[in-house]
């Protein structure tokens, strides 16, 4: 059965029995609003004023391009869409830096992480001048001992082969490792490469409802994930 976010939990990790925590980085870390403003309302609304076209054209447009892109390289690719929108996608991301949030709970954990004897490490599909944008204003990378974006691999994370290149690079034991993202592509392809420890951010985006239910556990709040010894509660509950 799906699972359902829920405030208490049967189910725990025990924190000495792993050594990789693997991260998603907007959705996750990151509220995932500031992404749905840029491509969903910034992007079609500068579009449409630039190509002269009606705000519903623009948006049909670009809507369209992207489904039929999805879960490729180039859906997550900078460069590519400012080659296909003839605009400056970077002064875009500026033009919001204003909504760039941690989602609530994200340094509370990051820093509760850095004590324990694991390795902490962001894994995103965004493309580099995203995570550069980004990690500047949030200063992120002082919670990670590393950074690999699915750009690195030239294969995106709901493909076995981005789980195939990152293994080769980190070395990291599927059995010992914790993955959490807001993707349940991703989710799903990361519990088929054999990682057992899969979560789901419930609430990835601040401004929008909550998702319901998952094939994976779910939280809302990373602060629910801080351990209080070696073994933590995950503020999980599996709907049976």
């Amino acid at each position: 059965m799906p699972h359902k976010a829920q405030p208490s939990s049967a189910a725990g990790i025990n924190w000495s029995q792993i050594d990789v925590v693997l991260l998603d980085m907007d959705g996750t870390l990151i509220d995932l609003h500031f992404d749905n403003m840029l491509w969903n309302v910034h992007l079609p609304e500068v579009y449409a004023l630039t190509h002269q076209l009606t705000l519903e054209q623009s948006r049909e447009l670009l809507f369209t391009h992207m489904r039929e892109n999805a879960r490729t390289i180039e859906f997550y690719c900078l460069d590519y869409w400012a080659k296909f929108t003839e605009l400056n996608i970077m002064q875009l991301h500026e033009d919001l830096a204003g909504l760039l949030r941690y989602r609530d709970g994200t340094e509370q954990f990051l820093s509760a992480l850095q004590g324990l004897a694991c390795k902490t490490l962001l894994a995103t599909n965004a493309h580099r001048k995203s995570l550069d944008f980004k990690t500047r204003h949030l200063d992120l990378l002082q919670y990670l001992d590393g950074v690999v974006s699915s750009h690195d691999y030239q294969h995106v994370k709901e493909s076995q082969a981005f789980w195939q290149s990152l293994q080769q690079q980190h070395s990291f034991n599927p059995k010992r490792t914790v993955f959490i993202d807001d993707n349940e592509q991703v989710l799903e392809a990361a519990a088929k490469f054999g990682i057992t420890e899969v979560l789901c951010v419930a609430s990835p985006d601040s401004k929008r409802e909550p998702r319901t239910d998952s094939a994976f556990p779910m939280l809302h709040n990373l602060a629910d994930l801080i351990p209080e010894s070696n073994r933590v509660p995950l503020n999980l509950r599996s709907e049976s």
